[in-house]
């Protein structure tokens, strides 16, 4: 898998924007916003962006209603095109 991997970068995401969107939706747009940022940067299409779980545990760390301002994460884009998004390994 190491040979057909193209590029990877490490992305900072900004997720202020959730902020105005009602309380109890604020993760779910969190993730959505992450979706969006990754299609845009990574140039990929919806359906080939792939989201780790780990990137929902740590949305989800303090609730439903305080997602964090902002997410730093790792993006590998393959070949053929598919966009996998992880947390960066510290």
């Amino acid at each position: 898998m190491a040979e057909e991997e193209q590029e990877e970068r490490v992305l900072n995401v900004p997720l202020r924007a959730v902020r105005k969107v009602p309380r109890t939706k604020r993760v779910p747009r969190a993730i959505e916003a992450i979706r969006e940022f990754v299609i845009r940067h990574a140039k990929a299409k919806r359906e080939d962006v792939w989201i780790d779980p780990e990137v929902n545990i740590a949305l989800w760390k303090r609730g439903i209603e305080k997602p964090p301002s902002r997410i730093q994460l790792r993006t590998i884009k393959f070949e053929d095109g598919r966009v996998e998004v992880s947390l960066p390994e510290e």
